[in-house]
């Protein structure tokens, strides 16, 4: 029989002073609560009641035993609670994985507001840019940008990812604005590395899909790395807008060939598949859901009327 059920089954027979008690308590049958104890009692080699028609006494090896049993019982039963409030309230330690740039650019400066929402909350933020294995590393969570391929994982999109063509205004008066992706062949392109073709750059135009082939004076495989060299006027790149959002807000990049969108990506969560998702990591979701949206901050500048944005295009 199990020992700690047994051990609760002992506790209740000592706190009702009976087994008929502790078996109406426990909704179970007097003979079934008899074996309980039994089995303790076997196990133990040890008398832990001494028992009559009418009383109940306690031996003094049961009640040493009682004292310890109860001590058990309590810590399961608290246990059980801790473990319950886990899952409906936002607390303790949310471990979370996040890429290098985007983690420290807009990921962390986010959490501060969310420990203010759930004080009871802590984060162990790791940033990389390598897909770590999400339940051999122990992540409760992690942000990848990417098209999301079929998984075990579950993924939520937590804001849109755009790419945008954008060069130095500097750049552009010195070598000329490309205006159909084959112009890019003989441009000077940045490239980021970590691309699974990082010479090839897809774009949707008018036309369709076109894929061009470009080259460079620079690979990088991060995309700070590539802005900060673009903004010296050392080439063309492809960034994500969450990057360059604030630069190409200031006119210190200009996007190129707007007819010729990259192809999107998406900002996602993502979290191993379980019935009982806990309550810390619904809480990061919904939050950076809600923080990010549609039109995340660092798509302001893209808000601007047709009207507006080719006064910031150099042609």
């Amino acid at each position: 029989m199990d020992r700690l059920t047994s051990m609760e089954v002992f506790v209740r027979v000592v706190d009702c002073g009976s087994f008929a008690g502790a078996a109406a308590a426990m909704k179970l049958s007097r003979g079934m609560v008899s074996k309980h104890v039994l089995a303790l009692e076997e196990r133990l080699s040890v008398r832990l009641l001494n028992r009559t028609t009418r009383t109940l006494n306690l031996t003094e090896a049961g009640a040493g035993y009682y004292e310890r049993c109860r001590q058990i019982v309590q810590d399961a039963e608290e246990a059980d609670r801790a473990t319950s409030q886990l899952q409906s309230e936002p607390r303790g330690d949310l471990r979370i994985n996040a890429p290098m740039t985007f983690g420290s650019m807009h990921l962390a400066p986010a959490l501060p507001d969310l420990l203010g929402r759930y004080p009871d909350m802590s984060v162990d933020l790791v940033l990389n840019d390598r897909v770590i294995d999400l339940v051999d590393e122990g992540f409760d969570v992690a942000i990848r940008i990417a098209r999301m391929p079929d998984s075990s994982l579950i993924a939520r999109k937590l804001a849109p990812c755009r790419l945008v063509l954008c060069a130095a205004p500097g750049y552009l008066e010195k070598f000329g604005t490309p205006q159909i992706p084959q112009d890019l062949v003989n441009h000077r392109c940045l490239l980021y590395s970590i691309s699974s073709s990082p010479r090839e750059w897809h774009l949707s135009g008018p036309e369709g899909p076109v894929t061009v082939k470009v080259n460079g004076p620079l690979r990088a495989n991060n995309g700070e790395a590539l802005m900060d060299a673009a903004l010296t006027g050392l080439g063309i790149l492809m960034l994500p807008t969450f990057i360059a959002g604030a630069h190409l807000a200031s006119g210190a990049l200009v996007p190129i060939m707007t007819n010729y969108a990259p192809r999107p990506l998406t900002i996602n969560a993502v979290y191993p598949h379980n019935r009982h998702l806990s309550a810390k990591v619904r809480a990061f979701v919904d939050f950076m859901v809600e923080r990010f949206g549609t039109t995340p901050a660092w798509d302001q500048w893209a808000m601007e009327s047709d009207q507006e944005r080719p006064k910031k295009e150099i042609c």
